[in-house]
């Protein structure tokens, strides 16, 4: 079995989820979808007695505290506490610099629900494969929906007697007829974020793209410091980093792009629409956490942490009750709510 390193990527300010997730407490450090919230379960399902080692997480110092109190394994985890976030090439380079050469890495998200844990673990395993033969490897999730929030990989050629295959091609979030034609074929997946690589490949495939990138995040990390499990970078050198997505800078370049297919009940829980479609619902489409009185409704989702909320013939609503800040908003108009004035300065 392939020992495989997590490494937990923790930042973002989440303000799609807003008014539950703010700047100062973001989505993955709630319990968005059971009682354990999204940074703590993603650990969870990469846990050492299925074949992974010891997590990595990558996260800012105002998130530092938050990750502290919710590591399952405190004793088993390492944490780079990044000065600044420059996008996921430098927080991946960070990574990778502190690894070994011919250790496996799956780069994972914090913020994401997976419903279906053993399917992940499985497609995990045959990532890491193909990334200890030298591709640089993405989790495509298979589509059930023609989404336009996300980047799509379109599925190449078969690699070998595996289940991956390479990227063809990387395609940026499309409009909902091009959307609908990527759904039909059958040939396209979702960019979920979520990678297997070798350090010693992403490496030296980011040195050849994105060399200054390299350079500055090396010095940076032979300039920092280790304070027991935390790992700083240095600050004044790391600012310096150009901010770029581990997409651009590297998948969308290299000639070793491969994926492996799933289907795990994934989502983004990109905002309160896809959070209501993770959760479960009651027979009329309903959700309601907190107390609320909900008639003749549907497809309503309550979230309260304190007032009732009471509806009557609606249909197609969310509403969101959070201290002194109350949220109503479409389905529709979820995308949104992180342009609202409270989202921004909160």
């Amino acid at each position: 079995m392939i020992d495989i390193v997590p490494v937990v990527l923790c930042g973002g300010s989440g303000t799609r989820l807003w008014p539950k997730s703010r700047k100062s407490k973001p989505k993955p450090f709630l319990p968005l979808v059971g009682d354990t919230t999204l940074f703590t379960a993603t650990l969870l399902r990469c846990a050492r007695d299925v074949g992974f080692g010891d997590p990595l997480v990558v996260t800012g110092a105002e998130h530092l505290a938050y990750v502290e109190q919710q590591v399952p394994e405190p004793d088993y985890t390492r944490i780079i506490v990044e000065p600044e976030g420059r996008n996921t090439a430098a927080a991946i380079a960070l990574a990778a610099l502190s690894l070994p050469q011919d250790a496996i890495m799956l780069v994972c998200p914090s913020d994401h629900h997976i419903g279906d844990v053993q399917a992940f673990q499985s497609a995990a395993m045959q990532a890491a494969e193909l990334a200890g033969q030298g591709w640089l490897v993405s989790i495509g999730i298979t589509p059930t929906a023609p989404e336009t929030g996300f980047g799509y990989l379109k599925q190449g050629e078969g690699i070998g007697q595996t289940t991956g295959r390479r990227v063809e091609r990387f395609v940026e979030k499309p409009d909902l007829a091009r959307a609908m034609e990527f759904l039909a074929s059958g040939e396209y997946a979702w960019n979920g974020g979520i990678f297997a690589f070798r350090v010693g490949t992403f490496i030296e495939e980011l040195g050849r793209y994105r060399p200054e990138i390299l350079a500055v995040v090396r010095q940076s990390m032979d300039k920092g410091v280790t304070d027991g499990p935390r790992i700083h970078p240095d600050a004044e050198t790391f600012a310096q980093v150009r901010s770029e997505s581990v997409d651009y800078a590297v998948m969308e370049n290299t000639d070793r792009a491969a994926m492996v297919p799933a289907v795990m009940a994934w989502s983004d829980i990109g905002n309160w629409q896809a959070l209501h479609e993770a959760l479960e619902r009651d027979d009329a489409g309903n959700t309601v956490r907190g107390t609320a009185d909900l008639r003749d409704c549907s497809n309503v989702l309550v979230m309260s942490d304190g007032p009732r909320v009471s509806a009557v013939g609606v249909s197609d609503l969310i509403v969101v009750v959070d201290g002194n800040e109350v949220l109503i908003c479409t389905p529709e108009g979820a995308q949104g709510v992180g342009k609202l004035s409270g989202a921004i300065s909160q």
